[in-house]
């Protein structure tokens, strides 16, 4: 290699490294509600339909990680649904083809909506509907102008920069052939349905290849509100942190250890880029 090609080479490297993501931020605006699945918690949809303006802004509810057929049938099921929750004005949106995804006729609609709402499902069909076309982008602008973001399971860890349990072949693995979200939270994998099903683990198996992500697991009927680089953890039961650290909720302190995790439950705090626990007011 010729000397300029070798500088040029190296100045790239270096480029590419500095605008690496290395901290776990949120959006700079709006609200992300990232729930662990099987969600009845009013208060968790009441929060939801608040920050998208209330009971008559327009949500969007997309239901593709389901991978069943999205018939007038089955809107009609999920516009009843978010009826019964508080919710007046809905519309569904869903694609399994990137390139409609793609179109401005096909996305506009999130144009208007307060809030987006991903449905449970397998998370890997959210990705190749959606990531990196017109709807993305337009869910970034929705953020933008103060809007929310809210799922549950599969609707959750969509949610992050890495995508935990993205393999086609089954939901087990946690290292699959999907590996990227549509990255609301950066420098993060999100699991689900954590203590419900005995998971609470298997977050070691993405940290173990990727050991400067920050990994949450969010536990049935349980949710995280993120504003900013911070969450509030909301609903019924536990959310699982991996920072590399166990935090005791008596003393305060943290200790560090190989294979420790800490849990918040309703009300509890915590700074994602700081990655601490952010004390409760006595």
């Amino acid at each position: 290699m010729k000397p300029k090609s070798l500088i040029a080479s190296l100045l790239l490297v270096l480029v590419s490294q500095s605008y690496a993501q290395t901290t776990t931020t949120g959006p700079e605006k709006g609200h992300l509600i990232i729930a662990g699945g099987a969600l009845r918690d009013a208060s968790v949809f009441q929060k939801f339909i608040d920050l998208s303006g209330g009971a008559d802004a327009l949500i969007v509810v997309i239901p593709t990680a389901g991978g069943y057929d999205v018939t007038d049938q089955r809107k009609q099921q999920i516009i009843t649904q978010w009826k019964r929750r508080g919710a007046n004005n809905i519309k569904v949106l869903h694609t399994t083809d990137p390139k409609v995804a793609d179109t401005e006729s096909f996305a506009k609609v999130v144009d208007s909506a307060g809030g987006v709402w991903f449905t449970g499902g397998r998370q890997w069909r959210l990705a190749d509907s959606y990531l990196n076309t017109k709807v993305h982008s337009k869910l970034n602008e929705l953020l933008a102008r103060d809007g929310v973001i809210g799922g549950s399971s599969a609707g959750a860890t969509i949610q992050g920069s890495y995508l935990a349990r993205g393999d086609t072949k089954t939901n087990t693995i946690m290292v699959g052939d999907h590996e990227e979200g549509l990255n609301f939270v950066k420098h993060i994998a999100i699991d689900q349905h954590t203590l419900a099903r005995n998971r609470h683990y298997d977050m070691f198996e993405v940290l173990d290849v990727y050991p400067d992500l920050l990994g949450i697991a969010i536990d049935e009927n349980t949710a995280v509100l993120v504003t900013g680089n911070s969450f509030e953890v909301l609903g019924q039961h536990y959310v699982l942190i991996y920072d590399g650290t166990y935090w005791d909720q008596k003393t305060g302190s943290y200790q560090k250890g190989d294979k420790v995790f800490h849990l918040m439950r309703a009300g509890g705090k915590y700074n994602m880029s700081a990655r601490k626990v952010i004390p409760r007011d006595n």
